[in-house]
């Protein structure tokens, strides 16, 4: 990093709600360590209409500049959340947090983007394109910080194509979600998938899946509830390991199939995240986030609760396991960078919501929550026990989700150009998380108790301070819709490459043959025979001549014999 100035021109600014135009102000972070995924060194940051302006030493700054001191702590990219569900639907009920109390909690705990799902409301017949501009209008009264949307596709019809090339192209959506679960629901079969995986491919965007044999979690649930086991745990019981490494397995060979970049959301097994590195090896363009609920060892023991409550709050697909091993081969995974984003997966349901399957756990609605807590609690868990370096956690904070989903470096780093989201962290302030801080609407926390140290003391969204002395400075609806455009070059480069190395597939030439009819069988026998002969034989006079072939066969079988077992 040279120690000179770098600063960019002034460019058109975006569209402020009339509301905040007396927030946008000159800001200065001086004498902070700058952490990106790639480098990091001491920088000066300003930062002006939104976007950093200026990075370096010796800066020349205009006046009525807000000017911050940072010395001794780190400057490092707002969080980018790859995937949470504000006032989502699902099995008869609406996920506790809509985009204004979400978003909020969001902001507090150092992330400034978030990545929502929409989906269609149940029973409701909407083209795709109507579910998203309703979806949009709803958020953008809500939403306190930046968002993008992915669209959950479940169902396929001649309609479907049509209205995902129309997303991509005129709404900015360059990811949709699709489901091997949720049976009777969202379940979507290989030929679905395989029609999804190739218009998306068609049209350079990219399909995430919730991976899970869902037929036999459905056969094996039954069979619980046959037995008497209504409880929470049964929903753990109904989804062992490999109905995810299978699903996992099945979703990428499809994928590759089509040509297709492929996302598996909610890795949380060991199970599933060996079956996604196996297939990285293998050379499959897939990708994978895991969730921080799954690295706060071994979670999935509540499923056993003697408490319904704490059981039923558990209660997520995937499931987390039980396995507190699970938790260290999940960081090891992320340290390597075979499971490549850390995401909340929040889609947390209210205590009533989760009583509609107090006597069948399969009634229970599913999803767990950590938006706030996501940054300190992987801070604590991958960072202070030396698992990763600062540099690592910005990665799988921030900008590995922003390159897959093709928002980066305008999120996920702090570079000229880039938005004016970042955290002044530091690395000795110990906070205790507890429900009475969190900003959910759901009051119950499966990290209560748990201190971390390391977390933001200030915190800037599109260049505006709104988290400092412990006090969050929010607007509703001041958040933005990010586009994310289609052909990711990361991504699609590599899709090109094999798309013109691929060999082309022509039918073999053959000579022409005469097939007998099936009338004379005594004549057809007699002339299938003469059908069957090698061509070198054929009018050679050499009908009647013996020839004994066995003297150019040469035996290659071990001593012994063969053995079929190793395939001699």
């Amino acid at each position: 990093m040279s120690a000179h100035a770098q600063t960019i021109p002034t460019v058109g600014l975006k569209k402020v709600p009339i509301h905040l135009q007396s927030a946008q102000t000159r800001l200065l972070i001086k004498g902070g360590r700058v952490v990106n995924d790639d480098g990091t060194f001491n920088a000066d940051v300003y930062m002006e209409d939104g976007l950093v302006k200026q990075l370096g030493h010796d800066l020349v700054i205009p006046g009525g500049t807000r000017t911050i001191d940072a010395r001794g702590k780190l400057i490092i990219p707002g969080g980018v959340d790859a995937n949470t569900h504000f006032q989502c639907p699902l099995m008869g009920a609406t996920t506790a947090d809509d985009f204004y109390s979400g978003t909020k909690a969001a902001l507090a705990g150092g992330t400034t983007t978030i990545i929502d799902c929409i989906m269609e409301k149940p029973g409701e017949k909407e083209t795709y394109l109507q579910v998203y501009d309703r979806w949009l209008n709803e958020i953008d009264e809500k939403v306190c910080c930046d968002y993008v949307l992915r669209v959950g596709i479940t169902r396929w019809n001649e309609e479907t194509p049509v209205d995902i090339e129309n997303l991509i192209r005129t709404r900015g959506v360059n990811t949709f979600v699709s489901f091997m679960t949720y049976k009777d629901m969202y379940q979507m079969t290989d030929a679905d998938l395989y029609g999804i995986f190739k218009t998306c491919k068609q049209h350079g965007a990219m399909v995430q899946i919730v991976a899970e044999n869902g037929d036999l979690v459905g056969l094996k649930a039954q069979e619980l509830i046959d037995q008497g086991i209504t409880g929470p745990e049964g929903h753990l019981l109904a989804r062992p390991e490999e109905n995810e490494g299978e699903a996992i397995t099945r979703a990428v060979t499809i994928a590759k199939q089509a040509n297709c970049p492929l996302y598996i959301i909610g890795v949380l097994s060991k199970t599933a995240s060996n079956a996604v590195a196996a297939a990285r090896r293998e050379g499959a363009l897939v990708f994978c986030e895991t969730w921080v609920s799954a690295l706060a060892g071994g979670s999935g023991r509540n499923y056993y609760s003697s408490d319904w409550i704490t059981a039923a709050h558990t209660v997520s697909v995937p499931p987390l396991r039980p396995d507190p091993s699970t938790t260290s081969h999940l960081i090891n995974f992320l340290s390597s960078g075979s499971i490549q984003v850390t995401a909340s997966g929040h889609s947390p349901f209210s205590l009533v919501d989760r009583g509609l399957g107090y006597d069948d756990f399969r009634k229970i609605p599913h999803g767990v929550h950590g938006v706030q807590e996501r940054m300190s609690v992987l801070w604590e868990t991958c960072v202070n026990t030396g698992e990763m370096t600062p540099n690592q956690f910005v990665a799988i904070t921030s900008s590995n989700a922003a390159k897959i989903f093709n928002i980066y470096p305008q999120k996920g780093r702090i570079a000229l150009g880039s938005d004016a989201d970042l955290l002044i962290w530091d690395p000795n302030l110990v906070t205790e998380i507890s429900v009475s801080k969190s900003l959910s609407k759901v009051k119950y926390n499966m990290f209560e108790g748990m201190k971390c140290k390391g977390g933001p003391i200030i915190i800037v969204s599109q260049g505006r301070v709104i988290y400092e002395e412990g006090e969050l400075h929010v607007s509703q609806g001041a958040g933005r819709f990010i586009e994310t455009p289609a052909n990711n070059e990361q991504i699609y480069s590599k899709i090109a490459a094999r798309d013109k190395a691929a060999r082309k597939v022509l039918p073999v030439t053959r000579m022409p043959v005469s097939i007998p009819s099936r009338d004379n069988s005594d004549a057809n026998a007699e002339s299938e025979q003469d059908i069957l002969k090698h061509p070198s034989e054929k009018g050679t006079g050499l009908d009647n001549v013996h020839v004994d072939r066995r003297a150019k066969v040469r035996v290659q079988e071990p001593p012994g014999g063969k053995s079929s077992l190793f395939g001699w």
